[in-house]
């Protein structure tokens, strides 16, 4: 399924959630760490053929060989290795994307657990 497969309102509840979590992703990058630069918003599919969306943190201290592409020219063994993997380093993270979303009312409260 892609983007333009969804009915205009559906379309436009998917962008609208993209554009919700882009916001707390923002403010919860942007006070965590200094160095935070923007947002990368992707719709992709054309290898996992589903409608997905991907939005990507960047950052200035980023090597100059990646910071201006896609995060998918990153080496895979790093993108994807245990230094990266999500664990409770990145509790903070989550807990403010998390009150970001609840300030927004996208997140029932049950759902911050």
């Amino acid at each position: 399924m892609t983007l333009t497969d969804l009915p205009r309102p559906r379309r436009l509840a998917f962008l609208d959630s993209m554009d919700r979590l882009g916001a707390a992703v923002d403010s919860a990058c942007s006070r965590l760490d200094g160095g935070f630069r923007r947002l990368n918003y992707e719709i992709l599919g054309n290898t996992d053929a589903y409608l997905h969306a991907h939005i990507f943190a960047r950052y200035d201290w980023e090597h100059p060989d990646y910071v201006g592409g896609p995060v998918w020219r990153y080496d895979p063994s790093v993108f994807y290795g245990p230094a990266t993997a999500l664990g409770p380093q990145h509790d903070p993270l989550r807990r403010l994307i998390t009150r970001g979303l609840l300030a927004d009312g996208e997140v029932a409260a049950d759902d911050a657990q």
